[in-house]
């Protein structure tokens, strides 16, 4: 985390890049806060800055129309907050060995997902951060050899398990088969009946047709000297019409809707991505190795997309590709409870405060998302009309009935 701050010009820490988000200054102190906060109140100890604590405890997520109106005056300096972390790092280093294991996942992977966070919100910076992509680094491209517009893939029918087990303890975080989150829990079966689904993201390409025949661009084009601009982190530069188009849930809806087909389910989208013929489920849509940078992009290898074909030995049994990494996957399922969902005695508010029918599920991973996010049962979520997280879509056939 210390390293994305690095990154951030000096006098940009007051600007507010996503109208619906804080200023950055504000993540300086709620990386450390949100840490704080959760281990002093589990081991019971004394606040040295209650201020602090409550200003920079939560982010937000307004609806519409409800957007925040402070200015950069209602702030602490960087100094200050600066002096504020580095006591919080002194004070959780004096108590590091009596923190329960399920706060330290949760401290963890909270730091984690803000990384990829902070990174969109200094994507939308008026002016570019750091030097243009490296597309001669980026995997080799192999879609000149593949038909990325249409192929369309044969899923049989079979079961999917979402979620995760909770070990014998049956509470979340403890005894499991490893951390997860309160909604990843309880793991439970679905049947998929067969459906057929895009082998490949949809790519800039695609969609280009979409807004030639009326639709609105995405967030992340610029158009200039009658030619479209992808926004990078380094620069504007020409459409990649081979990178996954990255939309809001509304327009990959209304895309799915014009091309006569549909968004998968998050029940379909783990079949194509993790069963196979014989009925075994896999960690991870290539196998049960680890993520690997030959694998998909993901875990900050590239900052920015990469050719939808172009990291075949990430595909899955089934022969999609890119079903983790290159950006998250919008599914057609809202974001809601499990069977048998409990909330973290330490953290209520994770998910319950976003199961309000106006937030839906996401899937796999983004090239920024780190590796231990990329687990078959992490979801992720947002609402239908937020633009800017790097979230892109692929699509099934009409007619096939979700299933979750």
């Amino acid at each position: 985390m210390d390293a994305v701050f690095a990154s951030v010009p000096s006098n940009a820490w007051f600007d507010r890049p996503v109208p619906e988000r804080h200023r950055l200054v504000f993540y300086v102190g709620h990386v450390e806060a949100f840490d704080w906060n959760l281990i002093r109140s589990e081991l019971h100890l004394q606040s040295f800055h209650p201020t602090f604590d409550r200003l920079f405890a939560f982010g937000i997520d307004p609806k519409a129309g409800q957007l925040p109106d402070d200015t950069p005056s209602d702030w602490p300096s960087i100094k200050e907050i600066s002096d504020y972390t580095a006591m919080v790092r002194r004070r959780i280093d004096e108590v590091a060995q009596h923190i329960p294991p399920v706060v330290l996942h949760i401290s963890l992977e909270h730091r984690l997902m803000h990384v990829e966070t902070f990174t969109y919100l200094l994507h939308n910076l008026p002016a570019p951060i750091c030097t243009p992509p490296d597309q001669a680094a980026a995997p080799i491209s192999f879609s000149c050899k593949m038909n990325t517009d249409d192929a369309i893939l044969p899923i049989p029918s079979g079961t999917a398990t979402l979620g995760r087990h909770r070990g014998p303890e049956n509470a979340p975080g403890h005894g499991c088969d490893g951390f997860g989150w309160d909604n990843e829990f309880d793991a439970h079966t679905v049947f998929v009946p067969s459906f057929g689904i895009n082998q490949y993201k949809v790519t800039n390409r695609r969609y280009l047709a979409f807004v030639e025949a009326g639709a609105a661009p995405p967030h992340f084009w610029r158009r200039r000297d009658r030619a479209w601009y992808w926004r990078t982190l380094g620069a504007e530069i020409p459409l990649p019409l081979n990178w996954p188009v990255y939309v809001t849930h509304e327009e990959a809806t209304a895309y799915a809707d014009w091309s006569g087909q549909a968004l998968p389910s998050e029940a379909q989208f783990h079949r194509a991505a993790y069963g196979t013929a014989t009925g075994e489920e896999r960690a991870y849509p290539w196998g049960n190795g680890p993520p690997t940078s030959d694998r998909g992009n993901f875990d900050c290898h590239w900052r920015d997309p990469v050719d939808v074909a172009s990291t075949p030995l990430g595909d899955s049994a089934f022969g999609v590709a890119q079903l983790v990494g290159n950006g998250w996957e919008w599914t057609s399922t809202v974001f809601a409870p499990f069977p048998g969902f409990r909330p973290y005695a330490c953290y209520p508010g994770y998910s319950t405060t976003f199961f309000d029918a106006d937030h839906y599920v996401l899937k796999g991973g983004s090239p920024i998302t780190a590796a231990p996010l990329l687990r078959r049962s992490f979801r992720n979520w947002f609402r239908r009309t937020y633009p800017y997280v790097y979230a892109t879509f692929r699509c099934v056939e009409r007619g096939c009935r979700p299933t979750d």
